[in-house]
């Protein structure tokens, strides 16, 4: 019997000589004896005889409570409003019959009320059968899990689709994504062997079995506009919520065994037939793992750990970009490793350990407050400062939990879930850290909410004093080197880094063009996220000398990261998941490692070889602006494969410890880091999975060009810098803004490619493509050594090709060539960045390739380019040549000297030069052309179609003509501008003659 107090007896507390002055001066000798008799008689005549009740009363409340709801709602609606709630955005009645569950308990009067009135009914027993799970297995995070999902369940069950549906999905996904937590823990601690253990893990198989044929029907629906797929949907949809019911109800066999008893002085419950009592106690063992909160509270300062590392490279990145070469402010990054150093001055060292939560705070305010800086310079200094402080932090805090096993493997895989934070809300805000100092309110920032979660949890973070770290015994490591652990850290940092701090890294990678036969940031992005989560749960439950053997190393880690490199497509994008799990799973044996070494010794050492690392993987597509560039030119696969060879060496070292010290497990495990872990692990992917439904593309009936009435089409080309602007924002939505007011159906965007470190691991063609509902060719992937070129169009892109252009010397030139159905005809459109000024070899070589490109076309062609020339001299001649049969789409234009639009089989109508604002270094350039006639095809009157014959704009018809907010003084900075204004062709024979 475990007794839980709700007050002191009545009896035992109450004081009858208070009475006395009632009866006293009444000339009543010995009334106050005979009044205490009077009133014990009346209490134990009216006392309240106890009430036993059986939980599992609970579980048949909730089972009913909850399938009334629903099921009443479906009778009412079905009764009442059959034929519109079973209607949907593309189809009605007969193609749909039967009705999904939103529709039925969210569109419609009464149902939607009988609904929301008996589901909130249900939450008292929801809430008590929570309740009744915790006291019968003791799971936190279960409970924890339990709870979210619960309020999850309030937020779609009451916010509709109808109402929002981008929030109903969100947290309709969200409760599902919970549900593995809570089925998964529910169902762990039933009794093993039991029935309601094999009912339970039958009914939740079954659950999120049914989710594939579901995900299924779903996309039938909305992408495949299929008649008939939504009403089939609904069916899954009514089982997954009958199986989840049902889910629940087992527990009526699990409560059989718990009694609760309510007297007029206690709540009490006893489980079976024995009696206890509940010992509680404040003292913990000074090796107990860290609680959920503590849990929560690492993960978000490892979380500012990576924003601020990340931040620090791509705000270090802004002044090599204007500088075109070394500018003196990358050594700002050597902060990432000195940081460290300052575990080798006792006073710091113990001040970080005792008080983590002013670094942590200093890490915060200076780090994600840096956005608050105007000048590039000061924003520089500023995050610079807060890596320095958040990297203190982890490094003070690794040091002190190092004699505290279970801890410190909790703080580590805080550490990786950090990581995964960081990614799935890149992947929310398309590739953008919402909290970088380079974002703000205006394009998209959450800096402020950055700053108060941050600060939350510094303050929040545990400080250690020094008597309880001596309390602590010390456990004596020997053997290995501090070299093999430092050189492990260092590539395992900077992997981490590299290739998980974004869901579309690893996809790029792999991009081969169209038509698609691999990943897209969308469909890529749940595997990598899954990867990380499987790795991470993984390192908990894998034995050590598991994930720390030679055949795990090497056939799991080699086999990947050769496959990721070697491959493309789907089977490289294969390569690149295993290897994400990889570099995952064996994170906290090589942080392990480190264990019994300096701190200050091993991660200066090995931040500094990251930092090498970091370096390296600029080298090899900048050698042409750094020193001794040639050695590391193009090679990608010495910093691949040489940052894994560091990661066997820190795996090496912890195996070697491990001998030496006669250790049989340094994986100190707790027994509830797994459900910690799994919880939050959860909540990312509910969250990921929300975010693929949000962002998932519309069937491709959608995508209207602007110009379809005219049959004329406006292309672009624009140099973009790499989507920071002239104040190190990020440019994404001002260039998308731009490219939607110019009305471009095709634009080639050049410098694009930001999908490496110092580029923050960002696409910015993602936003504009899904803004604009445009088609996107990411062209080269970042392990092709390019600055990168890509392409978005409104029409779709039959096919396209990636091309490396000869260059001997100089940096590498791409060049996308894609194929594109326009208003039913094919036209062939190439994307080009040519090479440097000083590399002239390069460029002529390069000028050749294209020429040859466009030569061996044999459809109408638009090339869209950055030449590095000037009009009618030297390469001109080359793409605009016999050979390539290409014109330029203004011959007079005579003060270009990079961005050229060329054509031919096509009818040019106007040309234009719209300013940049402070977006970029480089303008806009934009063309519009028309599909040629099938006369003009028979005559193909050279002059007329591509000679200069200008006309008045008042000659132009309204659906030819260019967008009108960019005359006089323009929009946002944005003008017509060298001509004032766009110049017209002539578009028949007859104006050429009036001209």
């Amino acid at each position: 019997m475990v007794t839980l107090t709700l007050s002191q007896r009545f009896m035992g507390n109450f004081d009858f000589k208070h009475l006395n002055p009632l009866f006293s001066g009444h000339g009543v000798p010995g009334l106050s004896d005979i009044s205490e008799v009077f009133v014990v008689d009346i209490v134990k005549r009216y006392q309240v005889r106890p009430i036993r009740f059986n939980a599992k009363y609970i579980a048949y409340a909730h089972g009913i409570f909850a399938s009334s709801a629903f099921f009443s709602a479906l009778i009412v609606g079905s009764w009442l409003h059959y034929h519109k709630i079973v209607k949907n955005s593309s189809f009605g009645y007969p193609d749909e019959w039967f009705p999904s569950v939103s529709a039925t308990i969210g569109d419609r009067y009464p149902e939607r009320s009988i609904f929301q009135i008996l589901i909130a009914v249900t939450s008292g027993p929801r809430f008590l059968l929570l309740f009744c799970n915790y006291l019968l297995n003791k799971s936190s995070s279960t409970l924890i899990a339990g709870v979210i999902r619960t309020f999850t369940c309030g937020g779609w069950v009451y916010i509709t689709s109808t109402d929002d549906h981008d929030w109903h999905d969100i947290f309709m996904i969200s409760y599902i994504l919970l549900t593995i937590p809570w089925t998964v823990g529910v169902s762990y601690y039933s009794p093993k062997n039991s029935s309601v253990r094999k009912g339970r893990s039958v009914t939740a198989i079954t659950f999120f079995a049914t989710l594939i044929p579901l995900v299924y029907w779903f996309i039938q629906h909305k992408v495949h506009v299929r008649p008939g797929a939504y009403s089939i949907y609904a069916y899954f949809e009514w089982s997954l919520i009958i199986l989840d019911i049902g889910f629940d109800t087992w527990s009526v066999l699990d409560f059989n065994q718990l009694t609760f008893t309510i007297s007029d002085s206690s709540l009490s419950y006893t489980i079976g037939t024995s009696k206890s009592k509940v010992k509680l106690s404040t003292e913990v063992e000074p090796d107990d793992d860290f609680s959920f909160v503590e849990f929560c509270v690492h993960t978000i300062n490892s979380f500012v750990v990576w924003t601020n590392i990340t931040a620090l490279f791509l705000c270090v990145w802004y002044f090599p970009l204007w500088d075109l070469g070394i500018s003196g402010y990358e050594a700002c990054i050597i902060v990432i490793f000195l940081a460290p150093s300052f575990m080798f001055i006792p006073p710091a060292k113990r001040f970080v350990q005792r008080f983590p939560l002013v670094t942590r705070s200093l890490g915060v305010l200076f780090g994600i407050g840096a956005y608050k800086c105007i000048k590039p310079k000061d924003k520089l200094m500023s995050i610079a400062i807060g890596t320095f402080f958040s990297v203190l932090s982890f490094v003070g805090e690794i040091t002190a939990l190092s004699t505290l096993p279970k801890k410190f493997n909790t703080y580590i895989i805080g550490f990786v879930v950090g990581l995964l934070v960081s990614s799935v809300l890149k992947y929310m805000y398309y590739t953008n850290n919402p909290i970088w100092p380079s974002m703000n309110e205006a394009n998209g920032g959450k800096n402020e909410i950055g700053i108060f979660v941050g600060m939350a949890a510094s303050l929040l973070t545990p400080g250690y004093k020094r008597e309880e770290l001596a309390s602590t015994k010390p456990i004596t490591y020997k053997g290995g080197s501090i070299l093999l652990s430092a050189i492990g850290i260092g590539g395992l940092v900077f992997s981490l880094l590299a290739y998980l701090t974004d869901t579309s890294v690893l996809v790029f990678w792999n991009w081969s063009g169209f038509p698609i036969t691999g990943p897209t940031p969308i469909t890529g992005a749940l595997f990598n996220i899954l990867a990380i989560s499987l790795g991470v749960l993984f390192s908990i439950e894998a034995h050590p000398y598991w994930t720390g053997s030679f055949f795990y190393n090497l056939l799991i880690g080699g086999v990947s990261c050769g496959v990721l490199y070697f491959f493309e497509d789907w089977y490289g994008f294969a390569g690149a998941t295993v290897f994400s799990f990889y570099l995952v799973s064996i994170t906290p044996i090589v942080f392990q490692g480190t264990l019994g070494y300096n701190a200050g010794s091993v991660y200066t050492l090995g931040l500094f070889f990251c930092v090498a690392f970091c370096l390296a993987s600029v080298w090899i597509v900048a050698y042409a602006f750094v020193p001794v560039g040639k050695v590391l030119r193009e090679r990608t696969d010495i910093v691949l494969f040489g940052s894994y060879v560091c990661v066997l060496a820190g795996v090496l070292n912890y195996n070697l410890r491990t001998r030496a010290s006669n250790i049989t497990k340094l994986n100190y495990v707790s027994k509830s880091i797994f459900y910690k872990a799994f919880t939050v692990l959860s909540v990312l992917l509910a969250l990921g999975i929300s975010v693929t439904f949000q962002r998932y593309p519309p069937p491709p009936s959608s995508i209207k060009p602007y110009n379809s009435g005219s049959k004329s089409f406006t292309a672009g080309i624009w140099c973009i810098h790499f989507g920071l602007d002239n104040d190190m924002w990020s440019s994404h939505d001002r260039m998308r803004d731009l490219i939607k007011d110019a009305e471009l159906d095709i634009v080639g965007l050049l410098e694009s490619d930001s999908e490496r470190l110092i580029g923050g691991n960002r696409d910015f063609t993602q936003k504009i493509a899904e803004d604009l509902g445009m088609y996107v060719d990411y062209g080269p992937g970042p392990h092709k050594h390019t600055w990168g070129a890509a392409l978005l169009s409104k029409f779709p892109i039959i096919s396209s090709k990636h091309h490396l252009l000869p260059s001997p010397v100089g940096e590498l030139a791409p060049a996308i060539e894609a194929t594109l159905d326009i208003y039913g005809e094919l036209v062939d459109v190439v994307v080009f960045h040519s090479g440097q000024e000083e590399d002239v070899e390069d460029r002529r070589l390069q000028s050749l390739g294209v020429a040859e490109i466009m030569a061996n076309s044999t459809r109408p062609l638009v090339l869209l380019s950055y030449l590095v020339t000037e009009p009618l001299k030297g390469n001109y001649f080359t793409y605009a040549s016999e050979k390539s049969r290409m014109h330029d789409i203004d011959s007079t234009d005579w003060d270009r000297w990079c961005e050229y639009i060329m054509f031919r089989d096509l009818k040019k109508v106007a040309y234009a030069r719209i300013s940049r604002s402070t977006i970029t270094d480089t303008e806009l350039q934009v063309a519009k052309f028309r599909l040629l006639s099938e006369q003009e095809k028979e005559e193909m009157d050279e002059d007329f179609l591509y000679g200069n014959h200008f006309i008045d704009e008042r000659k132009v018809p309204n659906d030819l003509k260019m967008p009108s907010q960019f005359k006089g003084r323009g929009i946002r900075g944005h003008k017509y501008h060298v001509f004032r204004k766009p110049r017209y062709f002539a578009l028949n024979k007859d104006q050429v003659k009036q001209q």
